[in-house]
């Protein structure tokens, strides 16, 4: 009869021991060795068999894996975020600030699931039965066919839905609010979430189910626990807006089935989240004025082109220290274009309080921001409108060169169809013969030409 014993392996690192403590003397986490009996063989037989037991290998080239078939919402925007749709048996975990429209989102989107056919589960731990309902008949969705629980027993939920059919997408909203047997801690600590989002993503993976669990965000705006969580499922999705205006954005930052970054633009209204065929237009203001400090950047989020206007403000500073203020972009990088144009170009910010909005609050991260940032502050410096029907895209260096940035065809693709006329670039950019008026600025001291006033 082969010998049985007891080892400790640590849940955070894998490692294993012969005597249990407190601490992992491996990785320093607290509370992380839990007992498992083997039977026999070498030190190293042991640990595998308890981790994975028996590897099963198959070929990269075996025809017995298709591509699995994904499954489609039927709301673009939605889909596209996801990099066109859901995939069955992955792990999806969105996040938001309370109040953007988390929930709405969801119920919105699993009653399309269930008028594609797919059976839908939504479960709360946060509000009940009666109250998700009271939101579906708000956003006329009273009749759709997606099956509702209040629980947040993980057992409890798990075992409920390996009973009957099989379930296709299932919402846990939220994460944090659910609790699993097996750890002894409060829910929506780091050891219950782990322990929870570690069986929620086993349980798709083994049931061919998608799982969106909802995660509560912190102030500085991440996901809220370990950063583990975030390493363990498929896709890691936020839902970002500011409440003062009406639009929402889905953002892909980490997608195991899709290019990441891509974005699905919303409106919130009174039914309910409306997809955004054209963002463009939603943040661009456009009354047919030019006026000083306004520039059009023509950006790209994900694979999608948007144009958005960027405006500067600069007044005389009435206090000692000059302000700067930045909203919808890095505040660094403004400084940073403002030291490169007073270095490279001639340009005096000394004295003056400057102020930079990206309008719509939308907040980009694309660093060809930087021409068309610079180009509003000149803009705003001097007095004088910049050239109607342009747009501005390219990123500046601290050398004061332009340099070239990706998507420029899409870029100007989406300027083109606007009805802009003209566009600024960097000089090394082979752009394509368009009917677009196309003006090449090798430094940044040639921007600031450009935006001389006219005599």
């Amino acid at each position: 009869m082969k010998n049985k014993h007891k080892i400790y392996l640590c849940t955070e690192c894998g490692e294993d021991f012969t005597k249990w403590s407190g601490q992992c003397p491996s990785c320093g986490a607290w509370n992380t060795l839990k007992e498992h009996t083997v039977e026999g063989g070498t030190k190293a037989l042991k640990v595998a068999t308890v981790l994975s037991g028996a590897l099963e290998l198959v070929g990269l080239d075996d025809p017995d894996l298709p591509e699995p078939a994904r499954i489609i919402s039927g709301n673009e925007e939605f889909d596209r975020a996801l990099g066109g749709g859901v995939v069955p048996g992955s792990a999806i975990l969105i996040g938001g600030d309370p109040g953007v429209g988390k929930s709405t989102l969801l119920i919105q989107m699993m009653s399309k699931f269930a008028q594609n056919g797919a059976r839908a589960v939504y479960v709360s731990g946060e509000e009940g039965t009666a109250q998700i309902k009271m939101r579906a008949r708000r956003l006329g969705l009273a009749q759709a066919k997606v099956e509702l629980a209040a629980e947040t027993s993980l057992s409890v939920i798990l075992n409920g839905l390996k009973k009957g059919p099989k379930v296709d997408v299932l919402v846990i909203d939220s994460v944090q609010t659910v609790y699993s047997d097996s750890a002894e801690a409060a829910p929506g600590t780091v050891t219950q979430l782990r322990a929870v989002t570690h069986d929620l993503v086993n349980f798709a993976k083994k049931n061919d189910i998608v799982v969106i669990m909802v995660g509560h965000v912190t102030k500085e705006g991440q996901l809220a626990g370990p950063r583990m969580v975030e390493h363990m499922v498929d896709a890691v999705i936020y839902f970002e807006g500011d409440k003062r205006y009406d639009y929402r954005l889905l953002r892909a930052v980490k997608n195991r089935f899709g290019p990441a970054d891509e974005i699905g633009v919303f409106e919130m209204r009174e039914t309910g989240l409306e997809a955004v065929v054209n963002p463009s237009a939603l943040f661009l203001e456009n009354d047919g004025e030019a006026k000083p400090g306004a520039a059009i950047f023509a950006g790209v989020e994900g694979s999608r082109p948007i144009l958005t206007e960027v405006q500067a403000l600069i007044v005389p500073a009435p206090y000692g220290t000059p302000r700067r203020s930045v909203v919808g972009w890095e505040g660094g990088r403004l400084s940073m274009i403002m030291a490169v144009a007073e270095a490279r170009a001639g340009a005096v910010f000394g004295g003056f309080d400057v102020f930079l909005n990206v309008v719509g609050g939308l907040k980009i991260t694309d660093p060809a921001l930087d021409l068309a940032a610079a180009a509003a502050l000149f803009s705003a410096l001097r007095g004088t409108p910049l050239p109607e029907k342009t747009v501005f895209f390219g990123e500046v260096t601290l050398t004061g060169s332009v340099r070239s940035v990706r998507s420029v065809e899409a870029r100007l693709k989406e300027a083109e169809k606007l009805g802009f006329t003209r566009a600024i670039i960097p000089d090394n950019i082979k752009a394509p013969s368009r009917s677009l008026d196309i003006t090449r600025v090798k430094e940044i001291a040639q921007l600031s030409e450009i935006v001389r006033p006219e005599t």
